[in-house]
């Protein structure tokens, strides 16, 4: 089987092209027009289809080699078959060839009817799309609006179709008088673009620098010798011309971002406003390079402080804090940084709110202090939290919608028919919340018994993830640390925390004196879509009772 090079096609007038992809690798059986390699010059990027079907033997070409017509790109291992259906396609294009060299001079009398037409002062020009070399594209980008004076080779829009994106430059200077097209619509070869209104100087020198092609193109009697062939470099001179005057207008103050047609598609596909990216390229050009870049900055910024880079919050300026004294730097652990990110992201999407009240633990503690034989007998010391979540867990039941998440559609409320509570614990490496499954069916002895595991595997670092998920709610206990309250950060998607400070021995007037008793602050913070003051105020007040009268928990 014979083997062949494949080289780059003719690329519509640019003089190189750079390749920002190669799409097959040494091995790879290709197919006829299966794409070998994307190439983006300064005014499109492209595919470039295999023409004919065979094996990969060899690369010839990187990411970021420049390329011209004719460069080779691949060695390809080609059948018989495929080989004899190239011939023929050469043949046909050859055919095609003499066909358009023979009309040239046919089309060289254009201009002087032109010239013709652009002796008045101004007139109005219509814009037709130019051949694109596909069926149809879309059009993504309308870079013009009515009233708009344009440059030559301004860009008018910016067209995609399956192979490539390409933007679409205006053949004379003028006035933007109306507009054909819009953003979303599939046009093809001829379609109407815009009325243009030419200026005479701006005609003049159009007609003039037509008629100066010709000139050197037609002999006195048509032929197809090399004569006509002289046609080319000025239109590869043209293309050069094309990628200054995109450099000069980009300098302009038009609003333009410059910025090549596949960097414009990769900013649509990441969602990135390209007037928000600095290029850096040359003359401030925006590079594939910058957008992601710019994503990748968005990502750090938004996993190291939980921000969005859409949040539209303002990043806290950098401080040197070395100016004003001796630091010591200490990098965040695993867990301390996924603890932050989860709070801001938390704190920034709930609306919280947080109602406080103190419950009377008198009766309640003065019962625990009775059961200490009992839990020298079990070898089990309780706290005040077993009887906390336990009391949490009763009035869980009878509120359901604070075992309630909100769906991520934004339109439906999901209700859990189970009750896992989770508890924050304070550890060295940062704070973790293990959850107690099935509180409401545990007595008080159990979820004692299963704090003690949790918090002290939660210490050495030995929870298991699935130990960590599916919690309705979460106790988070300062214990004897102390404060009066504080508030609490839902640990989303549950719609309620509460928070434990220290109890203290306060005055209660019980309507004829005021007595001592052991009060309780609880800080309840809440989703506002989720649940209202009024079911917060009830839950509240119904844990406080709970609290209060121990039986309660029985009944």
């Amino acid at each position: 089987m014979p083997n062949e090079q494949i080289t780059i096609p003719d690329m519509g007038g640019a003089d190189e092209a750079e390749i920002i992809e190669v799409l097959v690798s040494v091995g790879d059986q290709v197919s006829i027009e299966q794409s070998l390699v994307v190439l983006e010059s300064d005014k499109a990027s492209m595919e470039v289809p295999s023409p004919k079907e065979g094996v990969v033997l060899n690369i010839l070409v990187a990411n970021g080699d420049n390329v011209k017509t004719g460069t080779p790109i691949i060695e390809l291992e080609t059948s018989s078959e495929s080989a004899a259906a190239n011939e023929s396609d050469v043949s046909e294009e050859s055919s095609v060839d003499d066909v358009e060299e023979s009309a040239e001079p046919e089309t060289a009398a254009q201009p002087e009817q032109n010239k013709k037409t652009n002796e008045s002062s101004t007139k109005v020009s219509l814009v037709e799309l130019p051949d694109i070399g596909d069926d149809a594209a879309e059009v993504i980008e309308l870079s013009v609006a009515v009233g708009d004076v344009l440059n030559k080779d301004d860009t008018i829009v910016v067209l995609e179709s399956d192979k490539a994106s390409m933007e679409v430059p205006c053949p004379q200077q003028g006035k933007v008088l109306a507009i054909h097209v819009k953003e979303g619509d599939e046009l093809k070869t001829g379609a109407p673009l815009l009325d243009l209104e030419v200026t005479e100087a701006a005609a003049s020198d159009s007609a003039s620098d037509s008629a100066s092609e010709p000139a050197a193109a037609m002999p006195d009697k048509p032929d197809s010798g090399p004569e006509q062939r002289t046609v080319t470099p000025p239109q590869e001179q043209k293309s050069v011309s094309e990628v200054d005057q995109a450099e000069l207008s980009a300098d302009e103050p038009s609003g333009n971002v410059y910025a090549g047609p596949a960097v414009r598609k990769l900013a649509r596909e990441f969602g990135v406003k390209l007037s928000l990216v600095s290029g850096s390229g040359p003359k401030g050009r925006v590079l594939k390079e910058d957008v992601q870049n710019f994503v990748k900055r968005g990502l750090s910024e938004q996993s190291g402080s939980g921000s969005s880079v859409t949040s539209g919050i303002p990043a806290v300026p950098e401080i040197d804090f070395a100016a004003f004294g001796d630091i010591e730097s200490v990098p965040m652990s695993r867990l301390h940084k996924l603890t932050a990110a989860n709070m801001s992201r938390s704190w920034l999407n709930v609306p919280h709110v947080t109602q406080h009240d103190d419950a009377d633990i008198t009766d309640l503690e003065d019962f625990r202090a009775s059961l200490k034989p009992e839990m020298q007998r079990r070898d089990l010391k309780l706290s005040p939290l077993p009887f906390l979540i336990k009391a949490c867990a009763v009035a869980l039941m009878k509120h359901p919608k604070f075992r309630s998440s909100l769906h991520s559609d934004g339109e439906t409320v999901v209700f859990k028919e189970y009750c896992h509570i989770g508890m924050a614990v304070d550890t060295d490496a940062g704070l973790v919340v293990p959850v107690i499954r099935d509180a409401d069916k545990k007595s008080v002895w159990d979820i004692g018994a299963e704090i003690l595991d949790l918090a002290a595997r939660a210490k050495d670092r030995k929870l298991k993830v699935e130990e960590m998920q599916g919690g309705c709610f979460t106790v988070s206990s300062l214990g004897n640390i102390g404060g009066l309250g504080f508030t609490p950060i839902v640990n989303a998607p549950e719609v309620g925390i509460l928070g434990v400070s220290r109890m203290t021995v306060k005055p209660v007037f019980d309507g004829e004196h005021f007595q001592p008793r052991k009060m309780l602050p609880l800080s309840l913070s809440y989703d506002h879509r989720a649940i209202n003051g009024g079911d917060a105020g009830r839950f509240l007040t119904e844990l406080c009772q709970l609290l209060s009268d121990i039986r309660l928990q029985l009944m």
